[in-house]
């Protein structure tokens, strides 16, 4: 209720005056006073925030929420909506799509499990994997087999075909990872990339706690490869500050790492790095800065991050507010080209449905999805 004047109140839900004595209020002044109190009250944005929910009223198309901010966005499709397709998460990290299977895993980091949205009819199975080991990052090699980082054991996993777990990272020159994050594929030798920023280790609501008030618990932060016949590992590099998600060009012949090192270090930037790939020798060379992720006068975090088929890296973004967090997609020279607003903090990213042309999006507690004009560049 909101009193207008002497003795009179407007019930701003059903439009009833409760004074009596009071002279009828018709529809439009009733509507007039109520995008005054909007005004004067200052009400926050949120009161009138889109319902993402299953009860919401149909969104008018084009999706206002799905922006192009350049010509060379082309996969913005007019007639389709974002939709939330889950709910109920902590953290929610690690979107991989399995093709064979037509689902969609994920992990819920502080609840300890991985979660499965099955595409056939929607359903969600909770816990598909429960303890996961705090797991982040997910992805499935060329044979079809799950690959996780565990924060909480501070390793990467394989999940086989028998059922069994093989881990193929613990440790690298006799010291153990901070908490690997991400991890992508190569197809021409099977070798592994991963991330090890070491936030599972910063905190038991992640992972496990090391010691207190460390920056990185046990050793710099990198990049590191695994090689698929001899299970050697190789840093590949530790120039980001905290690298994060991480993906390859369509071709093969860039690896993209999100460097959200600033949630730490003063003087790191917020950005996406680049690093040309020599995949026969399993090294990176000139590393530089692919995009800024400042908009606006505003800057938060990519964390993960996704080629299309032409390109563009798609990067989860957050940590900013509304009208900012979400998806923002960069073309090949690094311009934003477009955004995706969502309702919350978004982690993370990935390409999946039976066409790879819908865009899974983790955000903070749900599972949000938009089909695109355009196919994700790889498997997952």
């Amino acid at each position: 209720m909101y009193r207008v004047q002497e003795h009179e109140f407007i019930d701003l839900a059903g439009g009833q005056k409760e004074s009596p004595a009071s002279p009828k209020m018709d529809r439009r002044t009733f509507i007039a006073v109520a995008a005054g109190i909007a005004a004067t009250t200052a009400m926050a944005p949120q009161a009138f925030a889109r319902n993402f929910g299953p009860e919401a009223e149909p969104v008018r198309y084009p999706d206002p929420d799905i922006v192009s901010l350049d010509p060379r966005f082309k996969a913005k499709l007019g007639n389709t909506p974002i939709m939330r397709l889950y709910k109920g998460t902590l953290w929610a990290e690690g979107p991989a799509w399995n093709g064979v299977g037509r689902y969609l895993l994920w992990s819920d980091i502080p609840s300890n499990e991985q979660l499965r949205w099955i595409e056939e009819d929607g359903h969600v199975s909770r816990r598909f994997r429960y303890p996961s080991g705090n797991s982040n990052g997910n992805t499935f090699d060329f044979q079809g087999r799950q690959i996780a980082c565990e924060h909480g054991n501070r390793r990467v996993v394989r999940y086989e075909y028998d059922g069994g777990i093989t881990v193929l990272a613990q440790q690298f020159e006799g010291q153990d990872f901070n908490a690997p994050n991400d991890a992508v594929v190569h197809p021409d030798d099977g070798s592994i990339w991963f991330t090890d920023p070491g936030y599972g280790s910063l905190m038991n609501y992640e992972g496990n706690r090391l010691g207190t008030g460390s920056v990185q618990p046990i050793q710099k932060e990198a990049v590191y490869r695994i090689d698929a016949a001899s299970g050697a590992i190789t840093k590949v590099t530790d120039q980001p500050f905290k690298p994060n998600g991480l993906c390859f060009s369509p071709d093969y012949k860039i690896l993209y790492v999100a460097d959200t090192g600033a949630s730490h270090y003063p003087e790191a930037e917020k950005i996406i790095w680049a690093y040309d790939v020599d995949a026969a020798a399993g090294t990176l060379s000139n590393g530089r800065s692919f995009c800024s992720m400042e908009l606006d006068g505003k800057a938060g975090f990519a964390d993960g991050i996704r080629c299309d088929e032409d390109g563009n890296v798609w990067a989860s973004a957050g940590w900013v507010g509304d009208g900012y967090d979400g998806v923002h997609i960069f073309a090949t020279n690094g311009d934003r080209i477009g955004q995706i607003r969502l309702p919350e903090i978004c982690s993370n990213v990935c390409f999946g449905g039976s066409k790879r042309n819908r865009l899974f999006m983790t955000g903070s507690q749900s599972l949000y999805a938009v089909y695109v004009e355009t196919t994700g560049a790889h498997i997952t």
